[in-house]
């Protein structure tokens, strides 16, 4: 369900800011189906996962818990 994380100057904001990732998906994958992917992959909670879709694919703007840090979990997948 989920492709790859999708890294860019607006996404590192959010990562900071709001404490968030943003994945490219695939595009049918409905909201719970991203919500549950991403929590058994980086064995974390999610808080709210919001999509939409343009040119590159369907993206996935997924809110983490405030006990779970998306710094952390993008330190773990190579986000930096």
């Amino acid at each position: 369900i989920v492709h790859y994380p999708h890294v860019t100057e607006k996404t590192m904001m959010q990562m900071e800011q709001k404490n968030a990732l943003e994945f490219i998906v695939r595009r049918t994958a409905n909201k719970a189906q991203i919500k549950s992917a991403v929590e058994k992959l980086f064995d974390v909670k999610v808080k709210s996962v919001n999509t939409r879709i343009t040119q590159l694919g369907k993206h996935a703007v997924v809110t983490f818990m405030p006990e779970f840090k998306a710094e952390d979990i993008g330190m773990r997948i190579g986000v930096f």
